[in-house]
């Protein structure tokens, strides 16, 4: 996946230098430690939502390589014709799709205010295992940090499968 974001080097010398210093200022004014944050006002993660060319495809992909139960199906009640599927993705969390028939989607695309990847933990044993049927597949990640990898869904939005504990990344607390 060498056009992926994900691998690119990124910014270098004054331009990457004035970033660091940029974003130490915005956590300086806004991170709090642990104990000194306020309680989040929402619950967790009802859906996210994402967009299919093919309804099947995207069941087999999520449900039949990646071993995310299809767990409801039902018409978009916002666009007639149009399917609003589901999967599981564990802990009380779901991943959706609306396929939108008809209504001449382009490709993925990063944009402002779009999808850059979804990051979905699995245990360790786990994301091996489907380390190992990414592999069989011909799907090709980017393998990063030793307990990410990035690959792309049939539609081009961007994943992550991360061994990581929920809240930690990279052995560091992001909760």
């Amino acid at each position: 996946m060498t056009d992926d974001p994900v691998s690119k080097a990124g910014l270098i010398g004054a331009a990457r230098d004035a970033a660091t210093k940029t974003r130490e200022e915005i956590a300086a004014r806004h991170l709090r430690p642990s104990g000194q944050r306020g309680q989040s006002s929402a619950r967790g993660v009802h859906h996210i939502a994402l967009l299919s060319s093919d309804v099947e495809r995207t069941v087999d992909f999520y449900q039949g390589l990646l071993e995310f139960p299809l767990t409801e199906m039902f018409e978009n009640r916002d666009y007639g014709g149009s399917t609003h599927f589901f999967f599981d993705i564990g802990n009380g969390n779901a991943l959706a799709f609306f396929d939108l028939p008809g209504l001449g989607l382009s490709a993925y695309a990063e944009v402002l205010g779009g999808l850059h990847h979804l990051a979905i933990s699995v245990a360790p044993d786990r994301w091996q295992h489907l380390k190992g049927k990414l592999d069989a597949a011909g799907v090709p990640y980017a393998h990063v940090d030793g307990s990410s990898i990035y690959f792309a869904d049939p539609d081009g939005a961007r994943l992550e499968l991360i061994s990581d504990p929920l809240g930690e990344m990279y052995g560091k607390p992001v909760m």
